[in-house]
């Protein structure tokens, strides 16, 4: 009980005391000392009472900060406990969930329907200790959601906002409207009349679905314990991330696939520019030159370059002039900071034709407004296959997930065709 209310019952004992003695016509030299006794009391607890009050409204203060900000915590904290071999062993024998996993479970097909047991994304994290393409993840860094899962993918690298969605589909306005400003002609002459305020919206709708499947056999089952669940994780990590790479950019809009921002660069409205030419600085100089003038990007260093690893290849090994070791490659990385060049062999389609040319693609954020928005609905669906591995024992797992993909404006991005690299 608050100091406060025990303060607050102790005043109103006291009242009640002094009301029945103060009734007596002749009270006696006890119920005298008493009154005098009971009064001080009451004075004392007076004081008391209003200091409690003040040291309990800081406590209350700070209780309500808390308690805006727990809900995030806990249910982060309460994911931290997630076990992925709890959900196994139900599907492979029949086991009953318990504590933090059981819980989890629980809130997830509260909020949606799932075949199987939800895994939240955020249990498919590597943790602490376990060793991925970047090293160690540190627990107390804060990122978005889906992003901690991938967080060395190209397309988190290339500004790509990544967005977790409990249900429904949601759309992200985008201001289109092109003020202008302008003089009076003159004293009595009018300033340029109003622009409409316009924005577009893009949506991200539930449509597609991605799935990954898992075989393990009854040995790893077995043997493999807490290990079992870290190799879960880093395949289903590995598997997702690495196929949501290729989608982002390169799916097709059809067969189940979202549209691609290389493939719907003409519907999303991004700027194709063909180069033909070698890969080299001059020809990236041009297409950030196209950038700034278009008030999309402040200078280079704003820019996020995507290339195959060719061009890298070619570039290092192009001198750019004569008799010296300064090669293109040195030349772009003077003006382009290495952080925001990204290579991949997934994003991006092979080289073709003759002389062998590739695609590259330049993003940037303007305004705080990401390029790409990725997004991807509720947790992911674990569902047993008990069928195709039941004569040796082993256990088939179909995770699945929805996502969808959608350019905010185009003139965020530039593709760059015809990038030769021999």
């Amino acid at each position: 009980m608050l100091e406060s209310k025990k303060l607050e019952l102790r005043r109103s004992e006291i009242r009640q005391e002094l009301a029945t003695l103060a009734a007596k016509p002749t009270p006696t030299e006890d119920e005298l000392r008493t009154m005098g006794d009971l009064d001080r009391e009451y004075q004392t607890n007076e004081t008391r009472y209003r200091a409690a009050l003040i040291a309990e409204d800081t406590e209350r203060r700070e209780a309500g900060a808390d308690l805006e900000t727990r809900a995030g915590r806990e249910w982060s904290d309460l994911v931290a406990g997630f076990q992925m071999r709890q959900v196994i062993g139900a599907l492979n024998e029949g086991r009953t969930l318990e504590g933090q996993t059981a819980e989890v479970v629980t809130e997830l097909r509260a909020a949606g329907g799932y075949r199987g047991y939800p895994v939240p994304l955020l249990a498919l994290e590597a943790r602490a200790g376990e060793t991925v393409s970047t090293g160690t993840p540190d627990p107390i860094q804060t990122r978005p959601l889906i992003d901690r899962l991938f967080p060395a993918s190209v397309a988190a690298r290339m500004g790509a906002q990544m967005i977790a969605i409990g249900s429904g589909a949601v759309e992200w306005p985008v201001a289109t409207s092109a003020v202008s400003a302008g003089w009076a002609d003159g004293e009595t002459g009018s300033v340029a009349g109003p622009t409409a305020y316009a924005t577009t919206d893009k949506a991200l709708k539930p449509e597609q679905t991605m799935g990954v499947q898992m075989r393990i056999t009854r040995k790893a089952l077995l043997q493999s314990g807490e290990a079992l669940e870290a190799a879960i994780r880093r395949d289903m990590n590995g598997a997702m991330g690495a196929e949501l790479d290729r989608a982002i950019f390169l799916g097709t809009g059809a067969d189940g696939q979202p549209l691609g921002v290389i493939t719907g660069a003409a519907t999303y409205g991004i700027t194709s520019t063909a180069i033909d030419a070698a890969a080299s600085w001059g020809a990236y100089r041009e297409a950030v030159v196209r950038f700034m003038a278009a008030n999309a990007a402040g200078g280079p260093g704003g820019v996020n370059l995507m290339i195959r690893p060719e061009v890298w290849n070619f570039m290092d090994d192009a001198e750019a002039f004569a008799g010296t070791a300064v090669t293109e490659w040195d030349r772009l990385l003077k003006n382009i900071p290495a952080g925001n060049i990204a290579m991949s062999s997934t994003a991006l389609s092979a080289p073709t034709g003759t002389p062998a040319a590739c695609t590259s693609l330049l993003t940037t954020s303007a305004g705080g407004v990401a390029p790409v928005f990725v997004g991807m609905w509720g947790a992911v669906d674990l569902i047993r296959d008990p069928f195709s591995d039941a004569a040796s024992g082993g256990l088939r797992l179909t995770a699945l997930t929805t996502c969808d993909v959608t350019v905010a404006r185009g003139a965020q991005l530039e593709l760059l065709t015809g990038v030769q690299v021999a």
